[in-house]
């Protein structure tokens, strides 16, 4: 990734984004959760681990990263800037209260994506004024994976965000094979999901069948 361009048409390419949690996919190992997702279709796959001993995460790290490669998948890795450099990941997510962005960007390079979430129309415009590649626009629905400090954007948000927003977005908060076709019509972006995937029996038909859902809104839209 040489350049700005390069990595906002990365972004943009995004066909659904999959943040891990090893909790919810147990008894499988980080290895196993990568190469269902991945087997599955999903080219961005997130590392997010708020618990598990940064060392620890590091050989964790070292073991996906190839086989990310292997795949043609995006690495992202949730909060840590150092775990991202580290493990030389594609790029970091930060959330608003992580790390400043200029910071992150200092530790992780020019070359490495950066992601922000917001929950506000006027966090996602602060965004578009500082080094960040992507967004993180959310929670558009009511989620049970994070502690819910925003309320719900609906759908409506993705609407706006699609005619304001001029770098790439990802839609999350809430995501699933209910909703996920009306999400795509609606924001035109890939979206990320969590419990969708890491709560199914099989981490990989649930990968291909959200993907072929948003596969099959696309041909309906053309």
């Amino acid at each position: 990734m040489s350049s700005v361009k390069d990595k906002k048409e990365l972004c943009r390419n995004w066909n659904l984004y999959v943040i891990t949690d090893i909790g919810m996919a147990a008894p499988r190992s980080y290895h196993q959760i990568f190469h269902e997702i991945l087997l599955g279709g999903a080219n961005v796959v997130q590392l997010r681990d708020k618990t598990t001993p940064f060392e620890t995460l590091v050989d964790v790290g070292r073991k996906i990263k190839p086989l990310c490669e292997e795949f043609g998948a995006t690495l992202i890795v949730n909060d840590n800037p150092y775990l991202a450099k580290e493990i030389n990941a594609d790029g970091v997510h930060l959330g608003q209260e992580d790390m400043p962005v200029d910071i992150a960007r200092e530790i992780v390079g020019d070359e490495k994506l950066i992601g922000l979430s917001t929950h506000t129309k006027t966090q996602a415009l602060m965004s578009m004024l500082m080094d960040v590649d992507y967004i993180g626009v959310g929670p558009i629905f009511p989620t049970l994976t994070k502690t819910q400090i925003y309320k719900p954007l609906g759908l409506s948000m993705l609407g706006w965000a699609s005619k304001e927003i001029r770098i790439p977005f990802v839609p999350i908060g809430g995501i699933n094979t209910d909703n996920i076709c009306d999400v795509w019509r609606i924001g035109k972006r890939a979206p990320a999901v969590v419990s969708a995937i890491m709560k199914a029996s099989d981490l990989t038909a649930a990968t291909k069948s959200l993907i072929n859902l948003i596969t099959q809104t696309k041909q309906e839209l053309q």
